[in-house]
Formats: structure tokens, C-alpha cells, sequence
């Protein structure tokens, strides 16, 4: 390679301002688009002569692997690899056990050969000796060393391997005593394919942190090197973990990959798109991989590969790490982190798991106080300014959902308001006129959006309903006071209840005039909102430890549905919740408990889920005879039946309506093979004795005996 470009770039990484980093990469770190098409046109030229040539018949497929085939280089040198699948490589152990000299000779000379046939727009130098064969192909500006590696294709045609390809490479590594991972090369393949589809803003911020980290190599001349795959991975673990959007704050995500960076002890990152726990054999390998000292970054497509496994390295890159959280570039500028645990629920120990909560998934002070301060600005205005030249009032504003129960997550700043309005005089009214409050209450927020952008202190951002009825209007609040916006679900809704006290319970006629609504539509739940501060009161009564529980049953249940996106409809995160508190109070009830011992009990009634049969009498009961009907009816309705404490219409059991036998599979796996179920000694943790289905008859509910015995029965599967 010649001298007349420059590797090094212009300036340091962590002095470039947050508002200027989209052009930094642009000018200083993306290879120019020309460099990059002329050099891709001649890896395009040099595959296709190698694998169409008379010379090579044995070659059946080429691929590009490392930054180069992930499309990650930097301007400057960069580096790659050019992995030639050969047909007398026909299994992993052929690697070891067979001479590649002479298939490296055979490719160099067909390399030279056309070298001399073709004239490319790239320079190109091909360098071969007995350990080994590079290709460097160079333009103005920029320069790319592919080394050439001839390998075993282990996938062939397929997009994803089957499960005897990872029994496959275990039994060679075990046979030639390969180190880990010293196959991976026969899955470059699969490592373009991760990579393939990530958008390109992706790829930006890890050109960031590779930049950083070639200065700090610069700065760290004797320390031992980290791969560069490590680095790329976490950053897409990152990404996937705490946004997963096309377009993103880069700093965001600078600040998460370098707060990971600064807890090597910690990090367990790994996939299951390519393999997965299915398989014993592999299963093992997996496990033993991330239950080994971290850090531990595993190649999603190895299981035996290791990336990140230099600890020396990783402690001077803590250091270096803090040094740019802390530079005025990335600590004065606007936007948080994204919330990335560095080790996963999965591999946390059941005696861990207390502290997993409190260091991951509780929400901090700063956080609540701002959830607070946003719902106290957007109460005030429904109250005071909302509807000033209508006859339209609201009667009073409610919090709910999660962060009004105290079991919200630290990942998100959602709160719901619903608000009771005087025009809504019944259940039917709310039925028939909730979308034109809504629109009422859009057109009133434009007008403060307007009035709050000339004083420049509030940002009100619309989104589109998520229900096409237009009962709900969600909008986001940003101001300067707080340092994240705050998501909102406002949701109009007739008050049924009127003035809620302390130890309230509501009137049988309101619970009657409600199911009477609900026999004429037999829409269940369609009312909810009516009784959101009972909804609210049922939880928030609750000891603190069991708030606990639920946001750690949250957190897995979002995990599910992130694995679980696209194949099937899971049940709400509502019926997640009322089933761990009945898990409680019939397996502990003591304000002090094991969490692994409650996390393992949710899950197993989730197992159970065709069982299930949950309901409370904190708010109706049997006692007035068009209640008890209705109940009679919801629990003898196909299982699960999970009835809401405030309503009797909603069963957010569901029965058939939601996928329950996909997070039946996820929570089966999970107490196969998790660490969580397993105590400080590695002794599993005992179950509660929970039942999973309740008769009327367990309550106290005096009803004729062959009912309550139907009911017995169905417990024992002797009925259906």
C-alpha cells in the first residue's frame, strides 16, 4: 500500500460535539461512496473468478466475511476476509486434519491469472506464503486487506442451519481439540446475514465506536487487543436491547455501548436466531459458554465462540470508556442512555434476583419525580384550561396504569390519565360519544401546543391512536424541566363509581347496569376504564416485595414478546400481573418471600395456563343475583379465565383469544434451563402450592354442592 492516504482520523472521537457527529461520520469515518463501489466491484469480479473458474472446480461458493463482508469499514486501511468454500473441505474436522497449503496455491494462481485477464478500478496486490494468502485492494482514499481462508461451508444453501450442524461442530472440536470458536470462519455466511439487515444508522454508531477505539490503541500501544467483532456485537446488542429503530439519537446510543463497556464483570450478551436451548447437545454448549467468568459476548452464529474474552483489555477500556462519558461532547448534551442490562434475566441466580430488580428494573427518584411532574402539567390543563368555552367539564382526572400502581418499569416513562367527563352520563354515552371528546380534547391540546411552542416551554407531539374507534388519544410532553419526554394515553371514560374512598366498594347497580350493556354487546372489559382507581387500589394495596415480583414477571414477559414478535397475539401484561398476585396470596401472602420461589410459581401456572381459573371478590361477589349469573358463566368459560378485580366483564384470561400456549412454551423453557430457579448452593428453589383454579366454593361462597363439585371436578381434569 502506498502512503498517500491517511489512516488516522482528523480528530478524537470523544471531542466531537453530539450535534455534529452524523457529519463527522459522514466526512471522517464512512468510506467515500466511490472508494466503496470501486472496491466492491472488484471483490465482486474476484468472487466470481474464483468460484466460476476451470481451475478451482472444487470451489463451490465464496463469501466476505469480517468488517469488510459486515459492511462496517472505516475510511482509511480497513480489514476482511474472502472465505472460499471448497468440496474437499467437507466437514469441520477437515480444517485441522487437511493440508490447505495446496488449496491456497490453486486460488493464488488463479488470482494472479486474473490478475493479468482483468483490469479493475481498485488496485489490487495479492501476497501469498506458506501460512497464509492476502488480497489488498486499494483506491485513492481507501484500502481494504482481505485475507483468504478457505473453509468447510456449513451451511450451504440454507439461511439457517439445522440443529446437527452445532452437534456436528461440538463432536469436531471435541475430536481435533479445536480451541472455541476455531471453526466460526466456516459460518461467514450467516455473520453477513446478521449484519445484513441492520439499518444503516446501526452501522453509523458502530463506525463510532471503532473509531474510538483505533485511538484508543493509539493511546494503549502494549495492551493486549480486543476483536473487533466484540465490539461491533455489543453495539448491535445494544441497539436491539434499548431502541430497535431505524433512526435514533446517536449519543444515545454512544452513552449505552460505552456504559456497557464499563461492566465487563457483568456482560453475558448472546443470540438464539441461529441456534438455540432446543437442542441438549447444543443447549449445553450454550450454557456453558455464558455461566463461564464474563465478559462474555457469544458469536451468534458459534455457540463455541467466545469473542470477548481478554479481561485486560477490557478493564483500560473501562477506563477509556468513562473518559468519554465524561468529555463535555457527551455529558452536556440533551438525551439519555437507553436502559441495556448488561447480563440477562435468564442467567441471574434465584438469590441474585432481588438485587437484578433493584439495580434494572426499578424506576430511580429522578424518574418518578418526572412522571409526576408531567402528570401534574397535563392535569392541570384538563382541569383549568381544557374545554374554558364549552359545557363540557371534567369531573376528575385519574391516573392509571403501571406507574400510578408502583410497579412501573425503569425502561419507559408511560402514564395513562383518564379523565371522567360530565357529558358522559352512562355506559352507552361513553360508548357513542367518547370519539367526539377525543377530537374535543386534540383541537384543545393544538391550542396549548401553539400557545406553549411561542413561550418555548412545552413540546406536545401527536401520535396516531392505537384503537381505530378513537377512544384513546396519545400524545408525548417534552419541556425543559424534563430531562426525557413523557409518554401519555389520555382516555375519556363516564364515571360509574363517583366518589372513590379509602376501603370503597362499589354498589351492586353499578355492576348490574354494567352487565346489562354488556349482555347487548358482549364486549368484555369494554368498560375498564370506568374502574380504573379500583384497578388501581386492588394493586397498590399491595407489599412493596410483590411490586417486585410483577415488574420482574414485566420484564420476562417483554423479553418473550420481543422473541415471540410476529407469531401469535399474547395474552396482555394485565392478566400477567393479576396472576402473579394470586400466586401470592395463595402461595406466600408474607409481606417477606423468595422472589425465585414467586417468579418460578407465575411461571408454572403459566405452564398451566388450560387450567387457570382466578378471580377475586374484593369489589362484587355473588351475594346479588345478576352478578353471581355473570360470574357463574365467566368461570365456567374455556380456560384460562383471569377476571379483572374492578370488572366482571373482562376476562384478560381470554380463553382461546390470546397465543397463551407460546409464553406456556417460553416459561416451560425458561424453568429447564434458567439459573434463576436455582439458589446460591445451585440447589433449586421449592414452588408455592398454588391451585390453579378457584371454585366458587373456595371462596366462601355458599352455592348449591353439585355446582361447586362440577367445578371441583374440572380442577382434577375429570370434567372438561
Amino acid at each position: 500500500m502506498g502512503s498517500w492516504f491517511s489512516t488516522a482520523c482528523p480528530m478524537p472521537v470523544n471531542s466531537v460535539s453530539a450535534q455534529s457527529l452524523d457529519q463527522y461520520i459522514q466526512t471522517s469515518l464512512r468510506p467515500s461512496d466511490d472508494c466503496q463501489r470501486r472496491i466492491d466491484a472488484a471483490v465482486a469480479a474476484i468472487c466470481a473468478a474464483l468460484q466460476y473458474s476451470r481451475e478451482l472446480p472444487t470451489v463451490t461458493g465464496v463469501a466476505t466475511g469480517g468488517s469488510y463482508g459486515r459492511k462496517t469499514i472505516l475510511r482509511g486501511n480497513s480489514h476482511g476476509t474472502l472465505v472460499v468454500f471448497v468440496s474437499d473441505l467437507g466437514q469441520f474436522q477437515d480444517l485441522k486434519r487437511k493440508n490447505q497449503h495446496e488449496i491456497l496455491n490453486k486460488i493464488f494462481k488463479r488470482l494472479k491469472d486474473f490478475q493479468l485477464e482483468m483490469q479493475l478500478e481498485a488496485k489490487m496486490e495479492i501476497k501469498g506464503s506458506y501460512g497464509g494468502l492476502t488480497i489488498q485492494l486499494s483506491t485513492e482514499r481507501q484500502s481494504v486487506t482481505l485475507d483468504v481462508l478457505p473453509a468447510f461451508d456449513a451451511v450451504a444453501l440454507s439461511d439457517k442451519p439445522s440443529l446437527w450442524t452445532y452437534r456436528d461442530l461440538k463432536g469436531a472440536l471435541d475430536m481435533t481439540q479445536a480451541r472455541p470458536g476455531e471453526f466460526s470462519v466456516c459460518f461467514t455466511k450467516l455473520q453477513q446475514n446478521f449484519f445484513n439487515y441492520r439499518p444503516r444508522k446501526l452501522k453509523d454508531l458502530i463506525l463510532l465506536v471503532k473509531a474510538w477505539y483505533q485511538q484508543c490503541q493509539e493511546k494503549l500501544r502494549d495492551a493486549p487487543l480486543l476483536s473487533w467483532y466484540a465490539l461491533e456485537l455489543l453495539a448491535v446488542y445494544a441497539w436491539e436491547q434499548g431502541c430497535g429503530a431505524k433512526q435514533f439519537d446517536l449519543v444515545g446510543g454512544v452513552r449505552t455501548v460505552l456504559e456497557l463497556i464499563k461492566r465487563p464483570e457483568e456482560l453475558c450478551v448472546y443470540w438464539t436466531v441461529n441456534y438455540s436451548f432446543e437442542d441438549v447437545t447444543v443447549r449445553n454448549v450454550i450454557l456453558r459458554q455464558i455461566r463461564s467468568p464474563r465478559p462474555v459476548i457469544l458469536d451468534p452464529t458459534d455457540p463455541t465462540n467466545n469473542v470477548a474474552k481478554d479481561k485486560t483489555c477490557w478493564q483500560l477500556l473501562k477506563e477509556e470508556a468513562q473518559l468519554w462519558l465524561s468529555s463535555p461532547s457527551l455529558k452536556e448534551s440533551p438525551g439519555p442512555s437507553w436502559n441495556v442490562l448488561p447480563t440477562p434475566l435468564h442467567e441471574t441466580p434465584g438469590h441474585r434476583l432481588d438485587a437484578f430488580i433493584k439495580s434494572f428494573l426499578q424506576p430511580n427518584q429522578t424518574f418518578l419525580e418526572q412522571v409526576n411532574s408531567a402528570v401534574d402539567i397535563i392535569c392541570t390543563f384538563f382541569k383549568e384550561q381544557c374545554f374554558r368555552h364549552s359545557t363540557t367539564k371534567v369531573q376528575k382526572c385519574v391516573k392509571g396504569g403501571s406507574t400510578s400502581k408502583g410497579t412501573a418499569l425503569k425502561t419507559g416513562s408511560d402514564a395513562d390519565i383518564v379523565l371522567f367527563i360530565n357529558s358522559l352520563r352512562s355506559y352507552a354515552s361513553q360508548k357513542n360519544e367518547r370519539s367526539n371528546v377525543v377530537k374535543e380534547i386534540r383541537k384543545e391540546l393544538k391550542a396549548f401546543q401553539r400557545r406553549e411552542a411561542r413561550r418555548q416551554k412545552f413540546q406536545v407531539k401527536f401520535e396516531v391512536s392505537k384503537w381505530n374507534a378513537r377512544r384513546v388519544l396519545s400524545f408525548s410532553l417534552k419541556s425543559k424541566e424534563l430531562s426525557d419526554g413523557v409518554d401519555f394515553n389520555v382516555l375519556p371514560a363516564y364515571d360509574a363509581l363517583g366518589q372513590v374512598q379509602a376501603g370503597f366498594r362499589p354498589p351492586p347497580r353499578v355492576y348490574t347496569e354494567l352487565i346489562s350493556v354488556y349482555k347487548s354487546s358482549n364486549i368484555g372489559g369494554e368498560f375498564s376504564t370506568c374502574f380504573t382507581e379500583l384497578q388501581r387500589n386492588f394493586v397498590v394495596s399491595k407489599p412493596t416485595k410483590l411490586k417486585d415480583l410483577i415488574r420482574l414477571m414485566k420484564h420476562w414477559y417483554k423479553q418473550c414478546a420481543r422473541k415471540l414478535k410476529g407469531k401469535g397475539s399474547l395474552p396482555p401484561k394485565y392478566a400477567l400481573e393479576l396472576l402473579t398476585i394470586y400466586a401470592w396470596e395463595h402461595g406466600s401472602g408474607a409481606l417477606d418471600f423468595d422472589t425465585a420461589e414467586g417468579f418460578q410459581t407465575v411461571l408454572e401456572l403459566v405452564t398451566r395456563y388450560q387450567q387457570l381459573c382466578v378471580f377475586w371478590t374484593v369489589n362484587y361477589n355473588f351475594e346479588n343475583e345478576v352478578v353471581k349469573d355473570l360470574l357463574l358463566t365467566q368461570i365456567r368459560n374455556t380456560r384460562p379465565v383471569i377476571l379483572d378485580p374492578a370488572d366482571p366483564t373482562g376476562d384478560v384470561g381470554g380463553g382461546n383469544r390470546w397465543c397463551w400456549h407460546l409464553l406456556a412454551q417460553e416459561a416451560d423453557e425458561w424453568l429447564s434451563s434458567s439459573l434463576c430457579f436455582k439458589d446460591g448452593t445451585g440447589a433449586p428453589v421449592p414452588l408455592w402450592k398454588v391451585p390453579p383454579m378457584q371454585t366458587p366454593g373456595s371462596c366462601g361462597v355458599n352455592i348449591h354442592p353439585i355446582v361447586n363439585e362440577m367445578f371441583s371436578l374440572r380442577i382434577h381434569g375429570i370434567l372438561p
